[in-house]
């Protein structure tokens, strides 16, 4: 049994978007590495998601008059809070690719295994 290359999986988190494509690309047959790709797209998506919703969602809000634009501004605070969790969520993942664990970081994992790429 070939052992994992932890350092491929630790570069899908360490170069986001450049990690996670080379390694869903090119490195297809490295199971540790494509498990926790999938799970440093997931992170990536959300962190891209997150405020392009709550544009969508102030946008909206800001139509309304008086308390409105005061709720949208609140709001913010909803993704600040999913931006450190998600800052807290990617050094998990970068400590479990390390120590070459196959474990879903919390919150975010189990939408990773959803992705239906690799193995």
């Amino acid at each position: 049994m070939k052992a994992p290359k932890r350092y491929l999986a630790f570069l899908a988190y360490f170069v986001p978007v450049l990690g996670w494509l080379y390694v869903l690309l090119f490195q297809r047959e490295e199971k540790l590495a494509v498990y926790h790709a999938k799970q440093s797209l997931v992170l990536t998506i959300t962190a891209v998601l997150a405020p392009v919703v709550w544009a969508i969602a102030a946008w909206i809000l800001a139509l309304v008059p008086l308390l409105g634009s005061v709720i949208a501004a609140a709001l913010f605070a909803l993704v600040i809070l999913v931006d450190i969790c998600l800052a807290v969520t990617w050094v998990i993942g970068m400590i479990y690719a390390l120590q070459a664990k196959m474990k879903p970081v919390p919150v975010f994992g189990g939408w990773a295994e959803k992705i239906p790429v690799g193995g």
